[in-house]
């Protein structure tokens, strides 16, 4: 994808990579959490509420940045670098989950903004849940890129992802949940039996 080769190594990652950069983000951040006294009930309920937010996160990213296409030449080459490229090699195993390239200025970034607007310390319980949430996302797109599931529930994500791909791009963004697709009119039309 690149002429050079440290540009190229950027561009590319094992799927473990994110496992070992943020699980140490939130078990640091859970311990902020607890040293800072925000309360286990407090906890609770942010990291979930983090893991809410990040579903709805990955569905505004993924519809609106990762399958926004510009007009201009070199924004079209960013486009491909962030995301075209996944569309034309779905299968491409060091292309399926967030180079940390990406993924840590991201994850910073949003730190920021969640920081500045929760109230004091109430960021070490949520920030867990909504990194949380991302490398549920991460994982899940490559074993869906690369596993055969036996269950229901991984064959129904699967299968939404798989028509993303394959059938129609303009559909399907939620890649770990279908829950956003669903509430955005943007899932696949289900075929009735009978």
């Amino acid at each position: 994808m690149f002429k050079s080769s440290f540009l190229e190594s950027l561009s590319k990652v094992h799927y473990f990579v994110p496992i070992i950069i943020f699980v140490p983000v939130i078990l640091v951040s859970s311990y902020f959490a607890y040293e800072r006294q925000i309360g286990i009930v407090n906890y609770i309920w942010l990291f979930l509420a983090g893991l809410f937010v990040w579903t709805l996160t990955e569905y505004i990213m993924h519809r609106f940045v990762f399958h926004f296409v510009p007009k201009a030449k070199w924004a079209l080459r960013l486009h491909f670098i962030f995301h075209g490229v996944h569309h034309d090699y779905p299968s491409d195993a060091k292309r399926l989950v967030m180079p940390p390239s990406a993924s840590i200025p991201l994850a910073t970034g949003f730190y920021f903004l969640f920081n500045a607007l929760l109230p004091a310390n109430y960021i070490f319980g949520f920030f867990p849940g909504f990194i949380l949430g991302y490398l549920v996302y991460d994982i899940s797109h490559y074993a869906i890129h690369h596993f055969n599931f036996k269950g229901n529930f991984w064959k129904r994500i699967k299968q939404h992802h798989m028509l993303h791909h394959y059938q129609d791009p303009t559909k399907g963004y939620g890649v770990s949940s279908p829950l956003w697709d669903k509430i955005f009119n943007s899932d696949f039309i289900k075929k009735q039996n009978g």
